[in-house]
């Protein structure tokens, strides 16, 4: 397979535009393998043929290919230290712009959103919430989750220090919770490829968490270079728990937040 795969990307960029050659191959090789096990199909060359041919099986490939596992407040002590030393530091700004790049299925950026408005920062702020596939996107805007996870999610935002009712964010049917619109005014949702495109704001906040362990060596870098062009001087980066800006080109410009915790503020 390892000879075959190379061989597949590049043929879905060329006839697609999507770029994966840059993901880490194990990743790629685990995720192809369950897809041919879905499909029913023997080989790889088998795979090509079905994508190339027929853009609905294509759509079916891309979503085994795409990681969308998100949750509210995931990595609950992340968010509290961005609640207790970030938030009052951003509060000395007029207006503020943020990026959740990879934001899934928007659960991350619908937790900035209720942090920043707990601490009165919502009204002057600009959430841009992106991802690469426009069907996740589409479930984000929408604002709706399962109510089964509501108490896992409540339970999320009282360790990340939320000081009022969880409950109060959302309203509940019997099977889904949807939430307030305030916390979806000001977020702009909109698909932003991390392989190919560029930057396309100053930012006070960039989060991308738990999505270049995806990416190979030459690929983080890429990215580390965007989010640093992309972040003003004395912003923040947030990754997620086995990502660092250690051994990036930019290690030096960054200094650490709070220790355990993949945050970071830059400093040049």
């Amino acid at each position: 397979m390892r000879e075959e795969l190379p061989q597949l990307f590049d043929s879905i960029f060329t006839r697609y535009g999507w770029d994966f050659r840059a993901y880490a191959p194990a990743s790629l090789k685990r995720r192809v393998t369950r897809h041919l096990q879905l499909e029913g199909l023997p080989s790889v060359g088998a795979l090509q043929e079905q994508v190339l041919s027929d853009p609905v099986a294509m759509n079916r490939f891309f979503s085994s290919l795409t990681v969308h596992v998100s949750a509210m407040f995931r990595d609950p002590m992340f968010f509290r230290v961005f609640r207790e030393q970030v938030t009052p530091l951003l509060a000395t700004y007029p207006y503020l712009r943020l990026w959740v790049a990879g934001v899934a299925t928007g659960e991350e950026a619908y937790s900035l959103a209720i942090i920043l408005h707990e601490a009165n920062l919502l009204e002057r702020s600009r959430i841009y919430a992106t991802d690469i596939s426009d069907r996740v996107l589409e479930r984000a805007r929408s604002g709706i989750y399962p109510l089964a996870q509501m108490r896992d999610y409540t339970r999320n935002y009282q360790a990340a220090g939320g000081h009022s009712s969880f409950g109060e964010y959302y309203t509940a049917d019997s099977a889904n919770a949807v939430l307030r619109p305030f916390l979806r005014r000001n977020l702009v949702f909109a698909a932003h490829n991390l392989v190919s495109d560029a930057s396309f704001n100053e930012f006070h906040v960039i989060f991308c968490r738990n999505v270049m362990i995806y990416f190979d060596r030459n690929l983080q870098s890429r990215v580390h270079q965007l989010f640093y062009q992309s972040l003003l001087t004395f912003g923040y980066l947030g990754l997620g728990r086995s990502e660092t800006v250690r051994f990036s080109h930019h290690e030096a410009d960054y200094e650490l937040v709070a220790d355990h915790q993949r945050l970071y503020r830059k400093i040049r």
